[in-house]
């Protein structure tokens, strides 16, 4: 039911408000230093062109990585696409078709990957040129590193596992993963949308191949992101017209949101180390008053190894909907990923991990910010508290 108090914003794995810092490079790169990279006839061209290098070499060191082996897309999506589509040989000719799928590209990924990797492999798979090989997760989404190192022993075409996942929050040990993908000769996708700017990451020394990589997830723009790819490693093209970057992604740069990104990118390198640990400590007051008013309340993850911002709840006997409905003008809070907006069906994730139908139906998302407060934290806890006594 519509409040007089604004709506508190509590789904920032979906999306971040723009940091004003940020707003105001981008701003003035629209309106003032509006010039196209690609122009090498005048300064203008020159300008910007400058400002998309500083901005890789703002990216760059937030994830370890040289500046050039950055190339610039337009979110995490199309980074995961060109990423899988672009390394797999097979889209040049299918592949034949022998006994056991002889010719097929073997693919070792997490049934809880974000649905970008998910369906991308899946669509390799439908059309014969993949075979798909999902990685074991325990309930509380835990990758069992001893049957991925079986898996990889048995040889992948490419290996595909999210830094942190978008649903529940798990942190994944991925430096270790690289080493056994490493060990295996095999090429190791990291979708780094939800971790980046959030957690540290190093490119180079814990051997990624690719990193995929969204600005609207740590406080930049929409619509903006980049893949890095390892040295020594080329990508046939989804895009073509140009040839830009190296001949992987081509297209005119979108220079006001690459430094929106880029800003967003140093911004975080300095600021990162200090929010994450608050942003945690408000987590885990609204986790400690909600367990505290909610005896039945379920958190679902790994709570030792998630991110900073995220609380994944479950309220058993209580169907999420009937919940977001009710507190839908006081609380933006969500029921899983954004990823699959308007289409209801349960969480892949949750069904992934074999959780109870009353937990996967109970399941609530609340993602938590660096412009999040105590006192949003306070009425939160109060607004479901409750919401679920009017519910009982």
């Amino acid at each position: 039911m519509p409040t007089s108090d604004p709506t508190i914003y509590l789904d920032y794995h979906a999306t971040t408000p723009v940091d004003r810092r940020v707003a105001d490079r981008v701003y003035h790169f629209m309106t003032q230093e509006f010039g196209n990279a690609s122009s090498v006839d005048h300064e203008w061209g020159d300008r910007a062109e400058a400002a998309i290098k500083q901005a890789a070499q703002h990216a760059a060191a937030l994830i370890g990585a040289s500046p050039r082996e950055i190339v610039w897309t337009s979110g995490a999506t199309e980074s995961i696409n060109l990423a899988i589509q672009g390394s797999l040989p097979t889209l040049l000719a299918p592949p034949g078709r022998g006994a056991g799928g002889e010719g097929k590209h073997r693919i070792g990924l997490m049934p809880i990957e974000h649905k970008a990797v998910l369906d991308t492999c899946r669509a390799l798979g439908k059309r014969g040129w993949a075979e798909l090989i999902y990685l074991q997760v325990d309930s509380r989404g835990r990758l069992d590193l001893e049957h991925l190192e079986q898996v990889c022993a048995g040889g992948l075409s490419l290996l595909c596992v999210m830094a942190a996942n978008n649903e529940i929050g798990n942190i994944y040990p991925i430096q270790a993963i690289a080493q056994i993908a490493q060990r295996y000769n095999i090429p190791f996708l990291c979708d780094g949308s939800q971790a980046v700017g959030k957690i540290p990451i190093r490119f180079t020394d814990w051997g990624l191949t690719y990193l995929a990589i969204s600005a609207h997830k740590f406080y930049g723009p929409k619509g903006v992101g980049a893949l890095v790819v390892r040295r020594g490693h080329h990508l046939e093209p989804l895009i073509f017209g140009g040839g830009h970057q190296r001949g992987m992604r081509s297209g005119t740069l979108n220079v006001p949101g690459i430094v929106g990104l880029g800003e967003a990118c140093r911004l975080r390198s300095l600021e990162m180390e200090a929010d994450e640990p608050a942003i945690a400590a408000k987590r885990d007051r609204l986790q400690e008053l909600l367990v505290e008013k909610i005896p039945d309340l379920v958190v679902n993850g790994d709570v030792d190894h998630r991110l900073a911002g995220n609380l994944h709840i479950a309220m058993p006997g209580i169907p999420n909907s009937a919940i977001i409905a009710r507190v839908r003008h006081q609380l933006a809070i969500s029921t899983g990923s954004a990823c699959s907006s308007g289409v209801e069906t349960p969480s892949h994730v949750l069904q992934a991990l074999n959780l109870p139908e009353g937990l996967i139906d109970g399941a609530l998302r609340i993602g938590i910010g660096k412009f999040t407060t105590y006192e949003e934290i306070e009425r939160t806890a109060t607004i479901l508290h409750k919401t679920v006594a009017f519910f009982k």
